[in-house]
This record gives C-alpha cells, structure tokens and sequence, in this order.
C-alpha cells in the first residue's frame, strides 16, 4: 500500500521569509535613524554654499562656491550608497569620475566640472530629494518604533501617570464612537495599547524595507552610472586596446628588423663573400677554395636556422597545423631548461586564431626569458579556460625578481596582450618562484 502525497505547507516558507525581514530590521533601522540627520548636514552645507555662489556669480569665487557645492554633494551621495549598501540593499554602481582629471588646465577642469551631469544630480538629490526623502522616512519610522514599544510596554509606564492628567482614553473614546463603553478604562486602554503596540512591531521589518527600499530607488535613479558611461568606457578600453595593438606590434616589427639585420642578414653577407673568394682561389687553390665553400655551407645553415627562429615568433606551421598546446610543447622541448606543458582546455574548445597566436607567443616568450634570465632549472605551462578566458600560466624556479620594464620584454607581452583585450600578471618574490599569468578573452571581434 502507497503513502499517500503530501503537500508542504508554504507556512514554514512564509515564516522563513518573515524572520529574514527580521534579520535585516537592525541594519536598517540605523541607516533610516541616521540618514536624517546625514541628510540635514548635507542640505545645509549644499544649500549654503550655492546659494552663496548664485549670488557671488558676477566674480569668480561665486563659481568656486557652486564647484564646492558639487564636490560636497558627490560625497554625500557616494556616502548615501555606502549607507545603503550597509542597511542590506543592493549595491548601485558608482559613477566613474574621470573626466574631470582628464581635463588640463584651471579652465579645463572648471569645464569638466559643471559639464558632468552626475555632479547636478548629486547636487539636486543632496540638496532638495534626499532631505525630502528622509525627512518622511524618518518621522514614519520613529512614529512605528514609538507606537510599538510603547503599546507593549504602556502596562509598565502607564502606572507612573497621576490619576488627575487621565482625562482621555483613545481606547474609551473609540468605544463610544462604536456605540458601546468600555466597564474598564483602565483595563481597556491597557488591552487597547497593547493590541496596537504588537501590530505595529509584527509589521515593521515590512515597514522598514519598504522605507529603505524608497531610499534605494531615489539613489537608484538619480545617483547611478548612467547607461551611456558603460558605453563610453567600452570605447574607451577598445581606443586603448587598438593602440596598445599598434604600439605592440611596431615594437615587434622593429625588433624583427634588429633581428634580421644582426643575425640572418650578416650571416648571408659573409655568405657572399665566401662564395666569392671560393671562385677567386678555385683555379689557383682548389683546396682553399672547397673550405671557403664549406664555411658558406655552414653560414647558410646557420642563417637558415635563424630565419625559423624568427619565423617562430609569429605563427609556426605546428601552431595552424596542431594548436596551440602542440606548438607550446614544440617551444618546451626545444628550450634552454626542462618544461612541462600541460593541457586543461575543455574538449572542443575553439580558440580564435588571433587569440591562439597571441597566446603561443606569450608562453613562446615566457620559456625564453626564463631559461635566459631566471636561472631555473624547470618550468610548467598549464593551459585552461576559466570562465570564458583562456589562460596560460608559465612558471620556473628561479631566482625570481623579475619586473615589468618599458619596451623590454615583459612590457611588450602586456602591451600585446591589451591589445587582444587581455592581461598579463607577474608574481615574482626574490628568490622565486615566477609565475607569468597571461589571460584571453576566447571571443575576439
């Protein structure tokens, strides 16, 4: 014989629900308790120097007046949302204030200034909403906490009143107003008091989220990043990723034109000039002639080895042909110290050929400079994808130290980094071990 079903009841739900509005009563009772007064000192600090301003206008320091203003208004606000966040709301993203450090010049940053919409917004919520707001929510609640604490406590204090100030009970006058009367004032009023003083304390965690929840909405609306700033950093990030690009890749194009005029380049000079001399001594000294022939052999090798070397740092065969963990492993094998590398990429994983290429030199690179410069006797690349970026992580035992220097080579991994939209980061105490973590996006516009 079955069971029979059972449907849980929503009670305990509800009752949860209920006891997590009451876990949340303190912290925004005292944000609804001390955002009055913060309000109050902001209103008159606000209203003080602009009202001093407007009427200093016709000179200059009317205008530092009104500037001042803003500024004391952007704390008040940036000090409002921290509130917030504290009485358990959640956060608002903050405005990004740069455009005004991005001005040069007394003039320029005046401009900036009184051009920023969020400064007046700051300035109206300060000044004019936010002590409207609190000016409301904090009469409500003291109003609540009142009514509440002295209904349930009335029994106790109602006892130190003197008999001859009784002269009014709202408990007997509601009773005659619903046509009956009460056989006990006293008793009455105390029941009455009581009843009333539960009520408002069973509803206050409701009325205190709903009043901080006002507060959040205001600041929601008139203290928040607009939409458009997103925008405009996007902008911003991309100008500032296509230029790393460009300055990323002038720097490896001259450093491929440095390369190529010390190494191949004199290697095929010398090439020719052997192979002239060889047909100079080939009727008169044929023996010369077969070394100077054989020297050029080795040249030609030499810079032919060379020219691969170079090609390497751009997009080998192994790379397009096998991937980037196949090239990488390629780099390791062929490296100045033991490297392991080892593949946690997803199966499947689909690595845009930008990316894939950026990625292979970053590790190319990272496997040269620690068997130049570290000292290391082992090193491990690991390849993985955490959340939507691919990473690649190289690290030796070495001697550690090492730093980021202008136009050397772990400067030029990041700038080439940044300009596909990744990052680079470098942990390397003295005495190692270094960690070179490099991190790209897996979609690449």
């Amino acid at each position: 014989m079955t069971a029979p079903l059972t449907t849980a009841s929503p009670h305990p739900t509800a009752l949860r629900r209920y006891g997590d509005l009451w876990r949340s009563v303190p912290r925004e009772l005292a944000f609804l308790f001390i955002a009055f007064p913060i309000a109050l000192v902001g209103f008159v600090v606000t209203i003080g120097l602009f009202s001093s301003g407007a009427g200093l206008l016709a000179v200059l320091v009317g205008l530092l007046f009104i500037i001042g203003a803003l500024y004391v208004a952007r704390g008040f606000g940036t000090l409002t949302l921290g509130l917030l966040r504290f009485a358990g709301r959640p956060a608002i993203e903050k405005p990004e204030w740069q455009d005004a450090r991005a001005r040069t010049g007394f003039v320029g940053w005046i401009r900036a200034t009184l051009g920023n919409g969020h400064y007046w917004l700051y300035l109206l919520h300060t000044m004019v909403v936010d002590f409207v707001v609190t000016t409301i929510t904090w009469s409500i609640t003291v109003t609540w906490v009142a009514v509440g604490l002295g209904g349930i406590s009335y029994w106790f204090w109602d006892g130190f009143i003197p008999d001859g100030d009784r002269d009014f009970f709202l408990s007997q006058w509601i009773i005659e107003r619903l046509g009956g009367a009460a056989p006990d004032p006293l008793v009455a009023e105390n029941l009455f008091q009581l009843i009333l003083g539960i009520i408002f304390l069973v509803t206050l965690p409701f009325v205190t989220r709903a009043l901080t929840s006002l507060h959040w909405a205001v600041a929601r609306g008139m203290l928040a990043a607009f939409r458009s700033d997103a925008l405009q950093q996007e902008v911003a990030s991309l100008a500032e990723s296509r230029g790393a690009a460009v300055s990323a890749e002038g720097h490896s194009l001259r450093r491929l034109e440095r390369d190529i005029h010390d190494g191949p380049q004199q290697r095929l000079v010398r090439l020719q000039m052997d192979i002239a001399a060889a047909e100079r001594q080939m009727d008169t000294d044929p023996e010369k002639a077969k070394g100077l022939l054989s020297d050029a052999m080795q040249q030609s090798k030499d810079a032919l080895e060379e020219l691969r070397a170079l090609s390497r740092g751009f997009a080998p065969p192994i790379l397009l042909d096998r991937g980037l963990v196949a090239a990488l492993e390629s780099v390791a094998i062929r490296g100045p110290i033991p490297a392991k590398v080892v593949d946690e990429l997803p199966e499947g994983t689909v690595i845009p050929q930008e990316i894939e290429r950026t990625a292979y030199f970053v590790g190319a690179e990272a496997l040269t400079n620690a068997g130049k410069h570290s000292g290391a006797t082992e090193a491990h690349v690991t390849v993985a994808v955490d959340a939507g970026w691919l990473t690649v992580d190289v690290t030796d035992h070495g001697s550690g130290g090492a730093t980021m220097v202008d136009d050397h080579g772990l400067a030029g991994l990041r700038e080439r980094l940044r300009g596909v939209g990744g990052t680079l980061q470098v942990e390397s105490p003295v005495g190692g071990p270094t960690t070179i973590s490099a991190r790209l996006p897996l979609t690449y516009p």
